[in-house]
């Protein structure tokens, strides 16, 4: 890969990433567009862990109290309060894209990254963030999530292996239809996120450096990119939770379909190639 594909898609993946326009499909976009030749979903899974650092960092604290909240109750029934059910929550509403992305990796990484999927995808689930918006009551807090929400929300999780669905846009409307704020759908959106995604990135960090597994990056390469998805995904999970305290996620929808259309124009007329 150049320098110049590893700067631009970067900055895509830090911007896009937890904006429910969906960064893998914006990703295979830009590169399809402007290389003719795709990243691989190796090279995307990798530099998520930038933004995916972004999300450690800025829940810090709500991560740690999880965490030991979560350990302190495995080993004393007396300390099983919300933290420890948060804790599983995240580990069960993990589970089904776990497992998911592993048995369909080939499919993931070869079949559905067709450009003609995505600009269908982006077009067909914005209708979801709407429909979601319409029906959902969004009158449940934080303190309110249980094991059930968990479960629709991973479940949602799971139609983001598509490029063009996006992890923030399912999760966030799966919480919707559950009934929950947007903004607390929205946070735990955000900790349903980091053991798939962490462990997704690890898990294709070898293949990053296989021409065969898409384009090959350098080890430098991908740091930089996940020192750029960092800072840049920081920056958009603060805007994204502010955006949405007061706004419908409907208009995401108002960007989605539009560039839906224009890139099925672009492949109807050759000047993209689906794959």
């Amino acid at each position: 890969m150049s320098w110049a594909q590893v700067i631009v898609l970067s900055i895509v993946q830090g911007l896009t990433e937890f904006l429910p326009v969906s960064s893998s499909g914006h990703l295979r976009i830009v590169s399809e567009l402007f290389w003719g030749q795709d990243a691989g979903a190796s090279f995307t899974a990798v530099i998520q862990l930038g933004t995916e650092a972004a999300v450690l960092v800025f829940f810090a604290k709500e991560i740690w109290q999880i965490l030991t909240g979560w350990f302190a109750g495995v080993f004393d029934k007396e300390k099983r309060g919300q933290d420890y059910r948060m804790g599983w929550m995240v580990i069960v509403g993990t589970i089904p894209v776990g497992l998911i992305g592993f048995l369909g990796k080939d499919l993931i990484r070869e079949n559905l990254r067709n450009l003609w999927i995505t600009a269908t995808v982006l077009v067909v689930f914005s209708f979801v963030f709407i429909w979601a918006e319409r029906v959902g009551k969004k009158d449940r807090g934080y303190e309110e999530l249980t094991m059930k929400d968990a479960i629709v929300m991973g479940l949602f999780q799971c139609l983001s292996l598509i490029p063009g669905v996006s992890r923030s846009g399912g999760t966030i409307s799966g919480g919707l239809f559950m009934g929950l704020d947007r903004e607390v759908a929205t946070r735990f959106s955000f900790l349903l996120a980091i053991p798939a995604v962490l462990a997704s990135g690890l898990f294709s960090l070898p293949d990053a450096f296989d021409p065969q597994a898409g384009q090959a990056a350098t080890g430098m390469q991908l740091t930089v990119g996940v020192a750029i998805c960092f800072v840049l995904g920081y920056i958009s999970i603060a805007w994204l939770l502010k955006f949405v305290s007061n706004h419908s996620f409907a208009w995401f929808a108002a960007y989605r379909i539009p560039a839906g259309l224009i890139v099925m124009a672009l492949l109807a007329a050759g000047v993209l190639a689906p794959m």
